[in-house]
């Protein structure tokens, strides 16, 4: 490169590969010290720009430090996240990744903890879960969580059109048509079958008896204020099947316990969630447990708290938990008792940062849950060390 002097402190330099000819300046006007930094869309090109550092005069050379999330040098930029992943992707099928909430996975992570819970309950005493299984659930979580977007979509859209935040979803928005959904529909519900079919025939069974729940919970809120119990029984059937797919069938002892622990988890985290839009819903004409506790939500949540604990501590004592497992449920408890505590019932912005970090509370109990079988199966060995005889 040619070295080059420049004068005056109003210039924009862009060098382009190629013969000296090409080397072209810019004027432009510097307004604000605070300004963020612009860069040149050229292709290809190697930009040199000015940036305000305590001197004006500070020329650097360096990559730009905020490109465009969409294009980069004439490309689609990708990115690793979830909402990346859905603009990165071509422009007829982004509509259904939306409808399907493949941009907010936090709805496929609250359907798919329960699943593991019971999958690390079944474990063999110092194993971890079976990691086959852990996938296949991941993989039915994903899908079931979209079919039932879909189909809540599919009942609500005249109602997400009056409601802000559901304004823009894509039946709502006009970007598909019913007809599409249904046949998407149908194609989340197949490969979603598929994966029921991987699992034994008593699993198979108790899958299919979910589907009632999965069709008719977008109808509770107009008939109930209690949807969100609905969704409870809906989001935390895997807890039953976890089990069942490894054992083969359910300990009832342990697995409707873990059920019920599940259930009220939800009235807790999508009680929460409600109070987002608790002024559209009352507008719109649609029920939850937001109006129905209104100013006395903290007192029902902590409530829906204890109970969850309570079951927890049965359906750990019944499959023979350890240490790990009792220490992990009280910071569980703790987390808990911090979002109901700091929860502003008047602030959407703070009920969805409740609401998410129940994905944190999950994990930590599932790492519960794993760590207190590993200290089973210690514990097991030092037991039969203890009564073989001395030699």
């Amino acid at each position: 490169m040619l070295p080059a002097r420049f004068t005056g402190q109003n210039i924009w330099l862009r060098i382009h590969h190629g013969p000296l000819s090409n080397l072209h300046c810019f004027s432009s006007s510097y307004q604000n010290r605070q300004k963020k930094m612009e860069v040149s869309t050229c292709n290809r090109d190697l930009c040199v720009f000015k940036r305000p550092f305590h001197s004006q005069r500070s020329w650097l050379l360096r990559a730009p430090a905020r490109l465009d999330t969409t294009t980069l040098f004439g490309k689609r930029q990708f990115s690793l996240s979830a909402a990346g992943i859905v603009n990165s992707a071509p422009a007829p099928v982004q509509p259904y990744l939306r409808l399907m909430r493949f941009d907010k996975p936090i709805g496929t992570w609250l359907l798919y903890l329960p699943c593991t819970w019971s999958i690390g309950l079944a474990a063999d005493p110092g194993c971890l879960p079976h990691l086959g299984m852990l996938t296949l659930f991941g993989t039915g979580a994903l899908l079931m969580r979209g079919a039932g977007c879909t189909i809540n979509d599919m009942w609500d859209k005249d109602f997400d059109k009056k409601v802000a935040r559901t304004a823009t979803r894509p039946l709502a928005a006009g970007e598909i048509s019913q007809m599409q959904a249904l046949t998407f529909l149908g194609g989340q519900l197949s490969l979603a079958l598929g994966v029921l079919l991987c699992l034994n025939y008593y699993s198979i069974a108790l899958g299919a008896a979910s589907l009632s729940l999965v069709v008719t919970y977008p109808l509770m809120k107009r008939i109930t204020y209690w949807p969100q119990l609905v969704l409870g029984l809906t989001f935390n059937w895997g807890a039953l099947i976890g089990w069942s797919a490894v054992m083969g069938s359910c300990d009832w002892s342990v697995c409707l316990p873990l059920y019920f622990s599940g259930v009220m988890w939800t009235l807790i985290y999508d009680t929460i969630y409600a109070h987002q839009d608790k002024d559209d819903d009352v507008r719109v004409g649609v029920k939850s447990t937001a109006l129905r506790f209104q100013e006395q939500t903290k007192p029902w949540l902590s409530g829906f708290s204890v109970a969850m604990m309570s079951g927890l501590v049965l359906a750990g004592l019944n499959a023979e938990q350890t240490l790990p497992y009792y220490a992990t449920l009280l910071i569980v408890a703790s987390h808990l008792s911090h979002q109901i505590y700091t929860l502003d019932i008047n602030k959407p912005e703070d009920c969805w940062k409740k609401f998410v970090s129940n994905r944190n509370l999950g994990l930590l109990l599932f790492l519960g849950i794993v760590c207190g079988n590993l200290w089973k199966g210690r514990r097991d060995t030092l037991l039969q060390n203890d009564k073989l005889p001395a030699q």
